[in-house]
């Protein structure tokens, strides 16, 4: 059944949305439906419509970048939120996000992302919330609720079974009917019904549901038949950026607005259609009165009542407490003491060591991206919170697969003296000359700090040529390294090292190639002090909607850096100090948009350098900084691990606060943790030959497929034990409603020695297999949380939802309750059952 209709704006003299639309012409009508600038809609004043503005999420509100130096709060990783099992810090994270997108003049967010994580290699795990369509729906509702009651819209994506990256933009991914309503569907559903999203993302790939197979910018059958005309939305369709390639199709499948702009396959195209009875004046007034709405609620629609703005004026020194809190609260135990996280007290000495030390990663990379005012690196976060410590940081040799970029060419040790003034004539000046396409000069300038990139706004220019000296004063092996996309020539001291005649467009922005350009390398000796020209000359990428820009990234590795050398003197570091601190991890170049990682392994030698400083430590603490699963080896053999995700821009207080022991790490696993590669489900996202990517799995994902194959993880879902101990002491009788859930009351105990919050999980085994297919052995059905001092009890109780013990019957094509005796499993995760008792289900039709 259709939700129940929402209240919608009403304007102060009693106009009409549709009144509204009758006013504006048909060339502004269409105009409006694609996005002005990349991040921008066309205003129209006639009627009082102002720019809506879009940004990107999920970790943060990055802006439009149209105001220079242009920074945001960054917060942990979605994946990161999610460990709280927590739907009201959760909403509370959509308000912060609400503050930051006023504070930036931003009226829609584009987050939450709800996709499944389906697979531990999938590009933008770190960017999703959870492996379970359950977990994931409360929370990323959460979010959105946290949003729309502050005036901000959310738009909801990538819609729908958006999982793998790799040739995003051609597969299809073949899911049956129950699947993708059980697992797939059931987050979109969720916001839409239960907290009434105002905008929905339609995805890159195509989507064959056995009804229809299509790209799902004009899917039809997902977009208008299910999406607006079953569940009700009455939001906006927001194509992904570039994803949109028909007119007709689209325009007549769903999709309301095309995003970026000016130009794409609507414009004046969509216009002809319209006049030559492809596509009906309908529909495009049905697509404009979804924007007005939309512009309505956001407070961008004259005469409609401003939206509530209950998160009040942002406060970016109180947010960027919360954001420390947020990573604290989220990191999760995975293996301690049975007393406790061993705590550090001020004064001991303190090694810290790894590739991830020497520099937190606090995001993964692509479109979700945010630049904060500051990041919190781990070793200022000890040295704060333990000001009589001695904190050494050895980085145990280099994780990364690019040398490390030359960020500010005029600070390099050897351009400048104590006075500031060169050593070396011209060394630390970056020259930028611009050509036309015949290659004449258009201008030169010079720059003590390259960024890596530089937009064109001058049509003229299609050439840019960038230039800049390196001292190399230590004696060695050194590489040279330039990053880059596109057309190009690469030299070295005027000998040339890489060379690619081959133009680029949007393609290197869609498949993310743009944010970590492959290095065109040149490696050489140095037995005397010299200066090296590095010279990129680099064809203009004309990338549509994204802009014109040339990308070029100096990247220089010097003979110090040996991994045999850094891992013994980390492991020195830890022979002689109290305490050892080892940070492992990922990075941007490993999870981010446009590529799926090829392995779950540690990048570079980390795992050696675990073991080796295991080996004269045993009592190290190891943090993992990674956003989706790796394999973690020495595990077993370790004393204490946290798993502390991308934890944003307050990493390192974070951090230190867990080990003080002013914060709990309250984390629970919203996914499996692997122990092989071998063993994993779907061990990877790449589409076969003919470009499809086949959900065999069905609805079996994560922990499921973990539980149907009969294999034992790492550590399982739900997984995460805090800083105190737990009893599960009583289950109460189950509680029904009139709506079909369940309420059941579970008793806990704190057997610890410290106050805790405890994640009560709740999980239901089927009684027999429905004739709509096979079931999961065993699947969440929902949870609670109770804080509880230590040696005291507490009563948590968990509510069921009514869909939790439906299945899709293709059938009836509805939802079906299957009757007969269910077991309720209830415990700290998924395998750990504590308490069970039957549960007593009557069929419904």
């Amino acid at each position: 059944m259709p939700t129940t209709p929402r209240p919608l704006p009403t304007h102060r003299d009693g106009t009409t949305l549709d009144q509204l639309v009758a006013r504006i012409p048909l060339e502004q009508r269409v105009t409006l439906l694609t996005g002005m600038t990349s991040w921008r809609l066309t205003p129209i004043p006639e009627i009082g419509l102002e720019s809506v503005v879009l940004s990107d999420g999920p970790v943060g509100v990055r802006g439009t970048g149209e105001t220079p130096g242009e920074t945001s709060i960054l917060l942990p990783s979605p994946s990161a939120l999610s460990a709280l099992w927590d739907p009201q810090r959760a909403r509370e994270v959509g308000n912060l996000f609400a503050r930051e997108a006023r504070r930036h003049g931003v009226d829609v967010v584009l987050a939450p992302q709800v996709n499944i994580q389906r697979t531990p290699v999938g590009g933008r795990h770190f960017e999703c919330l959870a492996e379970d369509p359950l977990l994931t729906a409360e929370i990323g509702s959460a979010i959105v609720g946290g949003l729309q009651e502050c005036g901000v819209a959310a738009c909801l994506k990538h819609y729908v079974a958006n999982d793998s990256e790799t040739r995003r933009t051609e597969y299809v991914s073949e899911v049956d009917e129950r699947t993708l309503r059980e697992v797939y569907l059931a987050p979109f559903e969720h916001a839409v019904r239960e907290v009434g999203v105002w905008s929905i993302m339609a995805a890159y790939n195509g989507v064959d549901d056995g009804v229809e197979s299509a790209p799902m910018t004009e899917h039809s059958h997902l977009l208008r038949d299910v999406l607006k005309d079953e569940l009700g939305f009455d939001g906006t369709v927001v194509s992904d950026w570039m994803a949109t390639n028909t007119t007709v199709e689209s325009a007549n499948g769903g999709l309301d607005i095309v995003m970026p702009g000016p130009g794409g396959p609507w414009a004046e195209n969509l216009l002809a259609a319209v006049r030559a009875g492809e596509v009906s004046e309908d529909v495009i007034n049905d697509k404009v009165r979804r924007i007005l709405l939309m512009a309505a609620r956001v407070g961008k629609l004259a005469g409609f009542e401003a939206p509530a703005d209950p998160a009040g004026l942002a406060d970016v020194e109180a947010d960027a407490r919360i954001a420390r809190e947020l990573a604290a609260a989220g990191t999760v135990v995975l293996a301690r003491p049975e007393a406790g996280i061993p705590e550090i007290r001020d004064g001991e000495s303190i090694a810290l060591i790894g590739p991830n030390a020497a520099r937190t990663h606090v995001l993964g990379g692509g479109s979700s991206t945010v630049h904060p005012a500051r990041v919190q690196e781990i070793h200022d976060g000890l040295t704060e919170v333990f000001p009589a410590s001695t904190v050494t940081l050895s980085r145990g040799g280099d994780s990364r697969r690019y040398a490390p970029t030359i960020p500010v060419l005029a600070g390099l040790t050897g351009f400048v003296d104590a006075s500031g003034n060169p050593t070396v004539p011209g060394a630390g000046i970056v020259t930028v000359t611009h050509l036309d396409a015949e290659g004449g000069e258009l201008s030169r300038r010079e720059m003590v700090e390259w960024e890596g990139w530089e937009r064109i706004t001058d049509p003229r220019i299609e050439r840019v040529i960038v230039e800049t000296r390196i001292l190399l004063d230590e004696p060695g092996y050194h590489s040279l390294e330039v990053g880059t996309v596109g057309a190009h020539r690469v030299l070295v001291d005027g000998e040339l090292i890489g060379e690619n005649t081959r133009p680029a467009g949007a393609e290197v922005v869609l498949d993310s190639s743009v944010n970590n350009p492959p290095s065109i390398v040149a490696k050489g000796l140095v037995e005397e002090p010299r200066v090296a020209v590095l010279r990129a000359e680099l064809g203009v990428i004309h990338a549509g909607g994204y802009g014109d820009f040339v990308r070029a990234e100096f990247r220089h590795r010097t003979p110090s850096e040996d991994a045999d050398l850094e891992i013994s003197a980390a492991v020195d570091a830890a022979r002689v100090a109290d305490r050892t601190v080892i940070v492992v991890g990922t990075n941007e170049e490993v999870e981010s948009e446009g590529w799926d990682r090829t392995t779950l392994a540690l990048p570079g030698r980390q795992d050696e350098l675990v073991r080796r400083v295991l080996a004269v430590a045993p009592e190290a603490i190891i943090v993992v900084n990674a956003g989706a699963p790796v394999l973690l080896p020495w595990l077993n053999d370790a004393h204490a691990v946290l798993w502390a995700w991308f934890p944003g821009q307050e990493a390192g207080g974070a951090l230190a606060d867990i080990l003080a022991g002013r914060a709990e790490p309250q984390g629970r696993l919203p996914w499996t943790l692997p122990g092989d590669e071998a063993s994993v489900p779907v061990p990877h996202a790449v589409p076969e030959a003919d470009d499809r990517i086949r959900y065999t799995d069905g609805v079996h994902v994560g922990y499921r497929g973990w539980l149907r194959a009969g294999n034992t993880p790492a550590l399982p879902f739900g997984h995460g034990l805090g800083w105190t101990n737990w009893r599960y002491a009583a289950l109460g009788e189950p509680r029904w409603e009139d709506s079909g859930a369940v309420e059941v009351d579970v008793q806990i105990e704190n057997t610890g020695a410290r106050t805790g919050r405890e994640v009560v999980q709740v999980y239901l085994e089927p009684p027999v297999q429905t004739p709509e297919g096979e079931r999961p052995v065993r699947w969440l059905a929902g949870f609670g949380a109770g804080t509880v001092a230590a040696g005291d009890r507490a009563t948590v109780t968990v509510r069921i939802p009514a869909r939790a013990l439906e299945v899709w019957s293709v059938a009836d094509a509805g939802w079906i309750r299957p009757g007969g005796t269910y077991r309720l499993a209830v415990g700290p995760n998924v395998t750990e059952v504590a308490l069970a008792a039957p549960l007593e289900v009557s069929e419904r039709r």
